[in-house]
C-alpha cells in the first residue's frame, strides 16, 4: 500500500513524506514567496520522472546508453474548474554522438507503452503526445 503524510507547516506551505523521501508543497498563488512545488507540477514531474527512470535503466541493459537526457513535459490547463491537465506533450531529448536510435525507441517505445504506470494514468484523463529529438554534439 502506498502512504503519504502531509504535514502543514505555515501559510500554504506543507511537507510530504514518503518512505522514498520528502518533499516541499506550496501554493504558487500564495502571495507570499514560493517555498515548494504547487501539486500539479509535482504530476507533471512524475510523469517526467518516471519515463525518465524507465528509459534509463532500458538504455543501460541495451547497451545504448547516452551522454546526456532531458525530458521536457508541457500541457494546458482546462479553463473550467476544477482544472485538469489536457495536451499533454512529452519531448525526450537525447545529447550524444553515434546514437543508437533503434535501440532509444524501443526503450521510449517500452516505457510508454509498457512500464510508465504515471503515463498510464495520465491518459485516463488526457490525450498524451510523444517526441523524441536527437542532439548531436
Amino acid at each position: 500500500m502506498a502512504k503519504v503524510e502531509l504535514t502543514w507547516k505555515d501559510k500554504m506551505l506543507f511537507q510530504a513524506k514518503h518512505d522514498d523521501g520528502s518533499f516541499m508543497i506550496d501554493n504558487p498563488n500564495d502571495d507570499s514567496e514560493s517555498r515548494g512545488m504547487s501539486p500539479k507540477a509535482l504530476m507533471l514531474s512524475s510523469l517526467a520522472g518516471c519515463g525518465g527512470l524507465d528509459i534509463l535503466s532500458l538504455l543501460k541493459k541495451m547497451r545504448a546508453e547516452v551522454e546526456d537526457f532531458k525530458i521536457e513535459v508541457t500541457a494546458d490547463l482546462t479553463d473550467e474548474h476544477p482544472r485538469i491537465y489536457k495536451n499533454v506533450v512529452i519531448n525526450y531529448r537525447f545529447f550524444g554522438t553515434d546514437f543508437k536510435k533503434d535501440k532509444i525507441q524501443k526503450a521510449v517505445d517500452l516505457s510508454v507503452e509498457r512500464y510508465c504506470g504515471v503515463l498510464e494514468m495520465f491518459r485516463k484523463f488526457t490525450d498524451v503526445t510523444v517526441n523524441i529529438e536527437y542532439n548531436e554534439q
